[in-house]
């Protein structure tokens, strides 16, 4: 084990400093500077004294405690515990090696172990920003000598990697009501006969009801008027297309559009898988990158993070046209699918369009895509100088292109989702809310 380094603390160095004092009056007369160097002296040998009386390495067992999957976006606790190995005290201050990636807050605090088995925690939260692999480095030990004037400073091995998932618990407030009201008896009961297609139950008749719901044969049978009630089908296939190309690889409020695109696209699965559907996912770009078939449950969901975690955006053109056909070679149901993508660029909508509306009527094509705020402010706002004049004329070139792929792709029957990135998975999850409500897969 490494005796470590020796480290100053700002007692001896203020110390140090009051040596100075007498330094400064020799000129006045030779025995200051003597007293002054008997000072430094006097320093620098308590320094090493306290150096070599300080606890070493082994007088403290280090353990680091972190989740092996951290949330982005959202701050994580990571926990260091301290045990003293020696029969005096111990105080110092210890540093962790955090992810450079990482927003990180207390990752160096100061500590005070008494002797005994007892571990003392020490506990700091890191916030990485996106998905994938993140890996912590070493612990960092500064052990305070008795005398105060001198710390041990040694390196503890501790690397550890981990994997950063989107934040699944992180639905939106206006989403998860949603979701919450379409399982809730009272809003059951007030359906119209297309929103939802399977039968559910029989209940007695209440003002306002549609008459065609009526149950004529139950109603004879108990003498009071019965009404059906039906509920959204379940077992039904939902496909959500990720595309990884270059039009996901720009930023939107700070993060990647791709990032946004996966969290949205969990979310949607989350709220899928909990309504009996089955989900599937396929990402890709020039090729495929990852794709599951669709299957049911939860174990379902922790395999559909485990594939997109590392989805990452690649400087190519992505072929919509490849990923379609790899699909539905091996899904041949009538599904929901939902293609997050980005409608903006002019040159890659024109593929785009032909190939999705080549999936109606047989399925149901959604086109999900991120609103701009900056772009679409640009194209609105007023110019206040040449360079704010072009860039007002090509960011409404773009804002028109994108009018035009999507009122074409509407008035053929394929839904379109655009919003921004804030309400991003509120506005895939109520579509998804919708389709199933309305009987529309």
């Amino acid at each position: 084990m490494s005796l470590g380094r020796p480290v100053p603390t700002g007692l001896a160095v203020a110390l140090l400093a009051g040596a100075l004092v007498p330094a400064a009056l020799a000129v006045a007369s030779p025995a200051f500077g003597w007293l002054s160097l008997a000072l430094d002296v006097a320093v620098v040998v308590l320094c090493a004294v306290d150096f070599l009386s300080a606890p070493r390495a082994e007088d403290v067992e280090t353990r680091r405690e972190v989740e092996p999957i951290l949330r982005s976006g959202v701050d994580n606790p990571v926990h260091l515990e301290l045990t003293c190995r020696r029969d005096k005290p111990v105080r110092g201050e210890a540093r962790d090696e955090a992810p450079a990636e990482v927003t990180v807050q207390g990752h160096r605090q100061r500590f005070s172990l008494a002797p005994g088995p007892r571990p003392s925690r020490l506990t700091y939260t890191v916030r990485p920003p996106a998905r994938g692999d993140l890996r912590f480095g070493d612990i960092h030990l500064r052990l305070l000598g008795p005398l105060g004037l001198c710390a041990r400073q040694v390196r503890l091995p501790a690397a550890q990697a981990v994997k950063v998932y989107p934040d699944l618990t992180a639905l939106t407030k206006e989403a998860l009501e949603l979701a919450r009201a379409s399982d809730a008896p009272a809003e059951r009961s007030q359906r119209r006969p297309g929103e939802g297609r399977e039968f559910e139950s029989l209940r007695e008749y209440r003002p306002g009801d549609d008459y065609r719901t009526i149950d004529w044969k139950a109603s004879a049978r108990r003498a009071r008027s019965m009404v059906r009630v039906y509920q959204p089908e379940r077992n039904q296939p939902v496909l959500l297309l990720l595309d990884c190309g270059r039009h996901m690889a720009g930023k939107v409020d700070g993060r990647r559009k791709l990032d946004h695109a996966v969290d949205a696209a969990l979310r949607m699965a989350k709220v899928g898988l909990d309504a009996g559907d089955l989900v599937g996912v396929l990402a890709f770009a020039s090729d495929v990158r990852t794709y599951l078939p669709p299957r049911k449950g939860r174990e379902h969901l922790r395999l559909l993070t485990e594939a997109l975690y590392r989805a990452e955006a690649a400087l190519e053109e992505s072929d919509y046209g490849r990923a379609y056909d790899f699909a539905f070679a091996r899904n041949s149901r009538r599904s929901m699918v939902v293609l997050f993508t980005d409608l903006v660029d002019p040159d890659a909508s024109g593929t785009l369009v032909a190939r999705t509306l080549m999936l109606r009527p047989r399925h149901l094509p959604v086109v999900a895509s991120l609103l701009d705020e900056d772009l679409q402010a640009a194209a609105t706002g007023v110019p206040r100088s040449p360079q704010d004049a072009y860039t007002r004329q090509a960011a409404a070139r773009l804002e028109d292109e994108y009018r035009r792929t999507a009122v074409t792709l509407r008035d053929s029957g394929v839904l379109v989702v655009r919003a921004p990135a804030k309400g991003f998975g509120a506005a895939a999850i109520n579509t998804y809310l919708h389709v199933k409500a309305r009987g529309l897969l």
